[in-house]
C-alpha cells in the first residue's frame, strides 16, 4: 500500500521542505496576515485571516492560518475554502469534498508508484489507506495562502484495525505528518506536490522502516 508519497529522510529533503515553506510565506512584497487558533492573542492581522475561513459545519478548520496580504479577500477566501474541502475529504473519505476541491484535469506532480494520475489518485489513496486505518482523521495544522498556492502541514491519525498487505491490525495507534503544496487555478486546484512521513507510518503498521 502506498497511501501517499514516500517521505525522504535525508538532509536534502528536509532542507527542501523548509525552503518551500519559507517561499510560500514570503511570496510578493506585501505583508502576510497570520493567525493561530491556539494563541489568538499572539497573532498579527489574524482577525482578517480568520474572517475568511468557511465555518460550515463538517468542514475541517485550520489550527493556524497565514494569508498573503496582497491577495484580494475574495480570492483568499476561495483558496482557504478549497483547502478546507480538500482536507475534509482526507478527514472523512467523502468523495463530494474531493470533487469540489480539485479540477477534472488535476495533476499530481509527485505521483507514487501504483496510484492513478488525476482526481482518481487521491480517491484511490483514501480508499486504500482506510482499508487499513478506518478511523483515519486529517488535522489541518498549518495553512498558508500565498498567491495561487496553498501550503499545508497535516497530521494524520487513526488506529490500525483494518488490513494492510494481508495483515490484520491490532488497534495500533497511527500518527504521521505530511506537507502539501496545491496550485489553484481559476476555480479549483489544478496540480499539487506532496511529501509524507511514510517511514513513521510503516513502522507503526509494523511494516519496517524502508521499502
Amino acid at each position: 500500500m502506498r497511501p501517499r508519497q514516500r517521505f525522504r529522510t535525508t538532509a536534502t529533503a528536509a532542507a527542501g521542505i523548509a525552503a518551500l515553506l519559507v517561499a510560500a510565506a514570503t511570496v510578493g512584497s506585501a505583508p502576510v496576515a497570520t493567525a493561530a487558533s491556539e494563541h489568538p492573542s499572539a497573532t498579527h492581522g489574524g482577525d482578517r485571516a480568520w474572517r475568511l475561513v468557511d465555518r460550515t459545519p463538517g468542514l475541517v478548520q485550520p489550527r493556524a492560518l497565514t494569508v498573503d496580504g496582497s491577495l484580494p479577500a475574495r480570492r483568499a477566501a476561495q483558496e482557504i475554502r478549497l483547502a478546507q474541502q480538500l482536507y475534509t475529504f482526507w478527514n472523512t473519505g467523502e468523495q463530494r469534498y474531493l470533487d469540489s476541491a480539485v479540477d477534472p484535469g488535476f495533476r499530481d506532480n509527485t505521483l507514487p508508484e501504483g496510484r492513478p494520475q488525476g482526481p482518481a489518485g487521491p480517491a484511490f489513496a483514501s480508499r486504500t489507506f482506510r482499508a487499513a486505518v478506518p478511523d483515519l482523521s486529517c488535522e489541518l495544522s498549518d495553512l498558508l495562502i500565498t498567491g495561487d498556492r496553498i501550503t499545508a502541514r497535516l497530521v494524520f491519525r487513526g488506529h490500525f484495525t483494518g488490513t494492510f498487505n494481508g495483515v490484520r491490525g491490532q488497534g495500533q495507534r497511527v500518527e504521521f505528518n505530511a506537507i502539501d503544496i496545491q496550485h489553484v487555478g481559476t476555480v479549483r486546484i489544478i496540480e499539487d506536490w506532496h511529501i509524507e512521513d511514510n517511514q513513521a507510518l510503516l513502522a507503526q503498521l509494523g511494516a519496517g522502516a524502508g521499502r
